[in-house]
């Protein structure tokens, strides 16, 4: 049986066309054929008006003054970055040559390029020296570091349990790598610049010519295949685009046959007439359709309308109100981009989704790295500020300096210490091994042996407190004697300006992590040990205990400043450092460690962090920056509390500690650039808000008698609140005494009032 002419089907024909090709979205028979009824008869209606509008269009072309314009061509051709897996390294530049090269001229049509954010200084400078030295005319868009830096993450979507580190989540999120691109969006669509450029493209050639060809910089035209399109434009000239198929080639070699035409059938190419005033979107960044919401607006079909949306994915636009004026012209080639198997068949149109978004991804995250390099000087301090320290040594006979020097004198008489110093011996048996049970954890009354031992959270097991009889058997004491004196005696001896001081210090150095006979190994497998789980090692949360380093790290560095640490010391101390970042960076543990949503997991970015300042890690830096701002959706509440500490026994102490962490962090990324205090989630989620929560609120909670905190604590978050939010009014200031040093178990550095802003 012939079938029936589209033009000669009746309504409900077409209606039954349009449900057989829906059937395969079938689910509810009832609502999925309502559904398919409404969409057909839109389908129709659009049609019907498509025919409408071009008909008008046809009619009235003649009497147009688009009409009285000469047929003329301008191709811009847009040279972006390469991106790697999805390109090969330098395929812009081949390509941009094989065009030259090859490329014939064409009659009526005026070439010209854009060079678009080239991130690579190196690889902009050859492509312009490449169009330079053939003459040809191009405008440069320029890759500014310091505008890129200033780009935020695009988090405001990230709702509450969608913290990316979360094993769960990543499990349940089918699309991880496209949720990586999209919270990278902003810097996507600075560095990558599709739609701004393609813009761009239109304003320049508009007026120039009457048909603007804004073009991708890897698109190669034939003469026979441009003979195509001119003749379209002269045939049917009322049409206001002409869409262009495009053909992926892996050879380009096969384009020089002059006979060579492909099957076009992929993402086209858009020829824009010049009176049209359609722009692209330039919310759509690389990767998410950028010049696939035009082919939707135009009303352009192609299996880009089988694409599925992600839940961030920005509502598709209405149709234009030229939709519809459309001709299919010739075809253009897609050079080869170096990865043939991402351009051939349907496993390679899989395989290019992954590798872009990957591409995209590193790319966009070497960026970061290099932002933050440009701000990273590993020998400055990253915690302590220099002015307040220089301030503070010109003024020798203040209250403060005579506090220090009570504190460097009492530190003058202690030490060295050392992890073999222990009367216990860690469950490896290893003297150089850390070790230290975990606080909260107390033999099991009902077992013989009292194994596998049993949480009591708040109360503190016989040895784990700091300080205490029995607590010579672990190294949790030892440890915090260490940081902290050689902290204060390198504050003394940079304040005060004498080298004994110093001396000393390097001396505590040298035996805890150089001398091979003292020296700790550089991990923390036994450190918060539960007796009878996870064969007697540590499950990551004792890896707090070495929190503070981050004030350390700025004492070795005024160590090494005076001279006491020589060049081959200074060396082995960043060995040992680099072990234990290994360590940090593998161990199932510490990953483990990494992910945990409350306070453990926050003083691990701040550990990693500081580690990263003193070695140099900018790409670590920048990877924390956004870490943490995806810890803070999930880790601070739309109203500012933190649920997870409000939950625990102590709460008041929690909350005190978890914002300490969270604050020094953002001190340590301020010293690169980042600014995390001024960061604010979908919800509003925020360290200013949770620093207003805490003053508006830390005295209505219920509490218990072991949850009572010292007031003064309160003095360096409230300070933080009054100097990033200026409204805020901070109570009796004028009152405040200020306490230099802090109980350890309170999260705050020694002389914390030289910290940086």
């Amino acid at each position: 049986m012939t079938p029936v002419p589209a033009e000669r089907r009746s309504t409900w024909q077409r209606i039954l066309l349009e449900l057989k090709r829906s059937r395969r979205y079938l689910k509810s028979p009832l609502t999925s054929l309502g559904n398919a009824l409404v969409s057909a008869k839109r389908k129709l209606e659009h049609r019907h008006v498509v025919r409408l509008r071009i008909k008008a269009a046809r009619d009235g072309y003649a009497a147009s003054p688009i009409s009285r314009v000469k047929d003329s061509f301008m191709l811009v051709r847009i040279i972006g970055n390469d991106l790697e897996p999805r390109h090969r390294k330098g395929q812009s530049y081949d390509n941009a040559l094989f065009i030259l090269d090859n490329e014939p001229a064409f009659p009526d049509c005026e070439k010209f390029w854009i060079v678009n954010r080239i991130t690579d200084p190196e690889e902009e400078a050859r492509i312009i020296g490449l169009l330079e030295s053939w003459n040809q005319n191009f405008h440069r868009i320029p890759f500014d570091l310091d505008a890129y830096r200033q780009i935020p993450w695009n988090m405001d979507e990230l709702a509450t349990g969608l913290f990316r580190s979360s094993d769960s989540v990543r499990s349940a999120e089918p699309n991880a790598a496209r949720y990586e691109t999209h919270i990278r969006r902003g810097k996507n669509l600075y560095v990558m610049n599709n739609n701004g450029a393609r813009n761009t493209a239109l304003e320049i050639a508009r007026g120039r010519a009457k048909w603007l060809m804004p073009w991708d910089g890897n698109s190669y035209l034939t003469l026979s295949a441009y003979q195509q399109i001119r003749a379209a434009t002269r045939e049917n000239p009322h049409f206001r685009y002409v869409v262009v198929p495009m053909a992926r080639i892996v050879d380009n070699a096969i384009l020089l046959d002059t006979a060579f035409k492909p099957r076009a059938n992929e993402e086209p190419q858009i020829i824009f007439r010049t009176d049209t005033t359609e722009l692209f979107d330039e919310n759509y960044p690389y990767g998410r359709r950028p010049k696939v919401e035009m082919l939707w607006r135009l009303g352009v079909p192609g299996q880009w309308d089988r694409f599925r949306d992600d839940r961030w994915d920005f509502p598709r636009r209405p149709l234009s109100p030229t939709a519809g004026l459309f001709q299919n012209a010739g075809w253009v080639a897609r050079l080869d981009s170096g990865r043939s198997h991402l351009e051939i068949g349907k496993a390679g149109f899989l395989a290019r989704w992954t590798s872009r978004d990957e591409a995209i991804v590193d790319m966009l995250d070497r960026c970061d790295a290099r932002a933050v390099s440009a701000r990273l000087d590993p020998s400055r301090l990253a915690f302590y500020d220099e002015d307040a320290l220089a301030a503070a040594s010109r003024n020798k006979d203040a209250d403060l300096q005579r506090h220090l020097r009570n504190c460097a004198d009492q530190a003058l008489t202690r030490g060295p210490f050392s992890v073999t110093d222990k009367t216990g011996v860690a469950p490896s048996g290893n003297p150089h091994d850390y070790f230290q049970p975990a606080p909260y954890w107390w033999p099991d009354p009902d077992k013989p042996d009292g194994l596998p031992f049993v949480g009591r959270d708040g109360e503190r097991a016989p040895g784990t407190r700091l300080y205490e009889t029995g607590s010579e058997a672990y190294d949790r004491t030892r440890l915090q004697r260490l940081l902290d004196d050689t902290t204060v005696l390198a504050l003394a001896a940079t304040v005060l300006g004498e080298q004994h001081y110093a001396g000393h210090a390097g001396g505590l150095i040298r035996t805890w992590f150089i001398d091979p006979a003292t020296r700790m190994n550089p991990h923390m497998r036994y450190a918060q040990v539960r007796f009878g789980h996870d064969d007697n090692e540590g499950n990551g949360q004792g890896i707090i205990e070495l929190k503070d380093l981050y004030f350390f790290l700025d004492a070795v560095r005024l160590i090494e400043r005076a001279g006491v640490l020589d060049a081959s010391e200074g060396e082995a101390f960043r060995s040992w450092l680099g072990s234990y970042r290994q360590w940090l960076d593998t161990a199932p543990a510490a990953v483990a460690a990494s992910k945990r949503l409350n306070n453990h997991g926050v003083f691990f970015d701040l550990l990693r962090a500081s580690i990263a300042a003193f070695l140099g890690e900018s790409a670590m830096l920048a990877e924390i920056g956004r870490r943490a701002r995806e810890r803070l959706v999930d880790q601070i509440a739309p109203d500012g509390s933190l649920p997870r500490e409000l939950s625990r026994t102590r709460p008041r102490h929690y909350t005190l500690y978890t914002l300490q962490g969270w604050t020094t962090l953002a001190r340590i990324l301020s010293s690169v650039g980042d600014d995390l205090w001024q960061h604010r989630a979908g919800e509003g989620q925020g360290l200013v808000r949770t620093l207003r929560w805490l003053a508006a609120n830390i005295d209505s909670h219920d509490t218990t008698p072991m949850d009572a905190v010292d007031p003064h604590r309160l003095w360096p978050l409230l300070l933080d609140l009054a100097r990033h939010d200026p409204e805020a009014t901070i109570r009796n200031a004028e009152a405040q005494t200020v306490m230099p040093v802090f109980h350890p178990d309170e999260g705050i550095a020694p002389f914390w009032m030289w910290r940086r802003p």
